[in-house]
């Protein structure tokens, strides 16, 4: 008896258009989500570039109260510059203003989130909340000018107000409570002090 021995016929894989699209597009999303992710990690970096920057002087000034005589002094550089400008020099009064904001906002939180605490917990709650309630009052001068016009003969004498107001309150931190302070704490207390302000200070740079 005859026997027939079927085969089967050879299977053959098809490509379809729609395949071909599906692989492209996983590849192309696979493309653009890489260079997403490496552009922004390219601006992560560019961003913790510019904080380290800004916060270098006073990392590499030493000890906490050394750096915030350094940023003290920096600061009353710009004033020396703001108040020699003229009342038609309305762009460069303005970025000066800026520049002034931009370094007292991250001093006061250096400040006000780690040496106050630090002067209350050395027993110096008064002079403290004192030196914490002079912050308002700068925000309070940056407001002002900020809502008058720079052209006005009031602006520059405002910010001669301004200044004369930092200084005294400047004078009462570097000649008085900081030292004392220092004095007070360990080696190591201050060491911790000077990290942890420096932390604060790179947060807001």
């Amino acid at each position: 008896m005859a026997t027939t021995t079927e085969r089967e016929p050879k299977r053959t894989t098809k490509t379809t258009a729609k395949d071909t699209a599906k692989a492209s597009g996983g590849t192309s999303v696979g493309v653009i989500a890489g260079a997403v992710a490496g552009g922004a990690a390219l601006g992560l970096l560019a961003v913790l570039g510019r904080k380290a920057a800004v916060q270098a002087p006073s990392a590499l000034a030493g000890n906490w109260d050394d750096a915030l005589k350094a940023e003290h002094k920096a600061v009353l550089k710009v004033f020396d510059t703001l108040e020699a400008t003229d009342d038609k020099a309305t762009i460069r009064r303005n970025m000066l203003l800026a520049h002034i904001k931009h370094a007292l906002v991250k001093h006061a939180i250096e400040e006000e989130n780690v040496i106050y605490p630090a002067l209350r917990e050395a027993g110096k709650t008064e002079q403290a909340d004192e030196l914490n309630a002079e912050h308002g009052y700068v925000k309070q001068f940056l407001y002002e000018l900020e809502n008058m016009p720079s052209t006005s003969p009031k602006w520059i004498a405002k910010v001669k107000e301004f200044r004369a107001a930092l200084e005294k309150h400047i004078r009462e931190e570097e000649d008085e409570l900081f030292p004392e302070l220092r004095a007070q704490l360990s080696e190591e207390k201050n060491k911790a002090l000077t990290l942890a302000m420096n932390k604060e200070g790179f947060k807001v740079a």
